[in-house]
């Protein structure tokens, strides 16, 4: 079974992995959005992206990561973040694929990354996919290794051994 994660927002990413094995990593397609500097989501180029990458949507889960606003964060920020997550769930739904939503606590802590610095999950990924490494290079490259936990805890905890094969 393929399985998507996403970690939402515009400077999130999307991790592919099948039987726990990384197929395809990409940060979030983004577009300019007329003003100096803004981006928004690009849908069409996400819909490409999951396509290309789900041959059989019965044998497909996207999980994305539920998140909520956060203190000091600002109303514009906020606005952006929901339209993206909204605009992914809308993607999800128009291609007919099951979507699953997890709390970053519960994958961190599976992971066992509560307390620890945003990097941490970077170099978990590292030390679970070494071959990864020269793709996880960057501190920014932390939002590529959120979606791969993300995907890979649900393969861990919510699919059976019968599901995977």
């Amino acid at each position: 079974m393929k399985v998507i994660g996403i970690d939402p927002g515009l400077s999130g990413a999307i991790a592919v992995l099948e039987n726990d094995k990384v197929l395809n990593i990409f940060d979030m397609p983004v577009m300019p959005e007329g003003k100096k500097n803004k981006r928004q989501l690009n849908s069409a180029l996400l819909v490409n992206l999951i396509k290309q990458n789900i041959e059989d949507i019965e044998k497909a889960a996207v999980v994305v990561e539920q998140v909520n606003a956060m203190p000091g964060q600002g109303v514009t920020s906020m606005f952006n973040f929901g339209q993206t997550f909204g605009a992914i769930k809308g993607i999800c739904a128009a291609l007919e694929l099951p979507i699953f939503f997890v709390r970053p606590s519960k994958w961190k802590k599976h992971f066992e990354l509560i307390n620890s610095s945003k990097d941490s999950s970077r170099t978990k990924v590292i030390e679970m996919y070494p071959k990864l490494s020269s793709q996880l290079a960057k501190k920014k490259d932390v939002n590529k290794s959120d979606a791969i936990l993300i995907a890979r805890f649900f393969s861990e905890t919510r699919l059976t051994d019968e599901i995977k094969s």
